[in-house]
């Protein structure tokens, strides 16, 4: 693509009107930036003016088969600006999963197969799906383009930055400082997520804080293609379970989007009253206005706990349905009441009699013999609704109704 002169469009004023002003407060809602924002407003107003949808884009690479609510912040940004009528592009990065996003790494990733990246892409959009409505939105893979690009275009394009801009970037420039080795083919990652911005474009790209570098990029490559360069918005990362540390699976501190509805329910109510604000304004589709009266509720005197199972209603009908939803509820209140749920596994243990340590771990209740203990010795235990102190306690042939923590039951046939 040859550079060009910038369009008389692309700096063209339209009316902003009302429509335009809710359109961005929309968009500015829970956002962390809008870069630029006057940008983005013109871009509003010519969109209500001519009739004509934004191109909103959001990357994803396939790294892992699964997806959390942490992941679903900015796909609920997307739907949020798919329902105001703008076309919403889910980008698969199949060509750049080969490579790995080096962002925030202070080491080389290792690249996915081909074969993994086709599984997970798979998995990512359907789940995805329970965000974004399927029909409205446009799914596109980047090897579309990055593919024919050849030798001779990855040299084009390489030749659009320079290696200075590229050293600022802050895990590339503490890893120079360090000493620690960055691999050439990592420098490609950025300008190819940026063309991606060219090939589509896009006039609004969306990602976490810790995109801002690879966004940017977007806008740089978008101006040397003579394209007018998009906008970008980036959303906070959502902190997880612990309310510290953001939301990851190897830190244990998540819910899976398809987890079973009443883990999700109970794991929603488990966080705190003061992260729960946080959460309502990154994954609540209620308004605004909604969630202040909420608050001011609660300031008010009503019990936070009542706002906390509405937050956690409305996102396990999300992903599971409003009756899956409302039997989480009941279940949940089963077990604050020391209840039983109406459905748990039913597990057969052999070797009685049997130490209570050993049934854990064959039950699948507890990960080792070590970690039964550690339950056992924080209370964590119950045998048929009495809570088991003696660790080395061991279980005739029968049938026990066992729970561990709050969630966790099994019907254990023991022979």
């Amino acid at each position: 693509m040859p550079k060009t002169l910038m369009t008389q469009d692309s700096v063209t004023n339209f009316p902003v009107n009302e429509r335009v002003k809710m359109a961005l407060a929309v968009s500015l809602r829970g956002c962390e930036e809008l870069i630029p924002q006057d940008e983005w407003v013109k871009k509003l107003a010519r969109s209500e003016a001519t009739g004509v949808p934004l191109r909103i884009k959001l990357g994803l690479d396939p790294t892992a088969p699964d997806i959390h609510i942490g992941h679903t912040v900015v796909l609920n940004k997307m739907r949020q600006l798919q329902d105001l009528g703008h076309t919403v592009i889910f980008l698969i990065g199949d060509f750049t999963s080969l490579i790995g996003d080096p962002s925030g790494r202070n080491t080389t990733r290792p690249p996915l197969t081909p074969e993994q990246i086709k599984v997970n892409a798979e998995t990512y959009y359907r789940q995805a799906s329970l965000v974004l409505d399927p029909a409205k939105t446009e799914i596109r893979y980047n090897s579309e383009w990055s593919d024919p690009l050849g030798a001779r275009g990855m040299i084009e394009l390489a030749a659009r930055y320079n290696v200075a801009r590229m050293m600022e970037r802050n895990d590339f420039h503490d890893r120079f400082k360090a000493g620690t080795p960055i691999s050439v083919h990592e420098f490609l990652y950025p300008l190819l997520q940026g063309y991606d911005s060219v090939a589509l474009k896009s006039d609004l790209e969306l990602g976490g804080t810790d995109q801002k570098f690879n966004l940017l990029m977007g806008r740089h490559l978008q101006a040397e293609y003579g394209q007018e360069p998009q906008c970008i918005l980036t959303m906070p990362l959502l902190e997880g379970l612990d309310g510290i540390e953001k939301m990851s699976k190897s830190k244990n501190n998540y819910i899976g989007i398809s987890e079973d509805a009443n883990t999700m329910f109970a794991k929603v109510l488990s966080i705190s009253d003061v992260l729960m604000w946080k959460w309502y304004t990154l994954l609540s589709f209620q308004s605004e206005a909604a969630i202040a009266a909420l608050k001011a509720g609660v300031e008010a005197g009503r019990n936070p706990k009542d706002a906390k199972v509405a937050l956690a209603r409305e996102i396990t009908a999300r992903f599971h349905s409003s009756a899956a939803a409302a039997a989480a509820e009941q279940d949940f209140i089963n077990r604050s009441k020391g209840g039983v749920p109406d459905q748990i596994a039913e597990v057969s243990v052999s070797g009685a009699p049997l130490g209570i340590g050993a049934l854990l771990k064959a039950a699948g209740l507890a990960p080792s013999g070590s970690e039964a203990t550690r339950l056992i010795e924080g209370g964590g235990v119950r045998v048929d609704s009495s809570v088991v102190s003696d660790k080395a306690l061991k279980l005739a042939a029968g049938i026990y109704v066992v729970q561990v923590g709050k969630r966790k039951f099994a019907r254990v046939t023991l022979d």
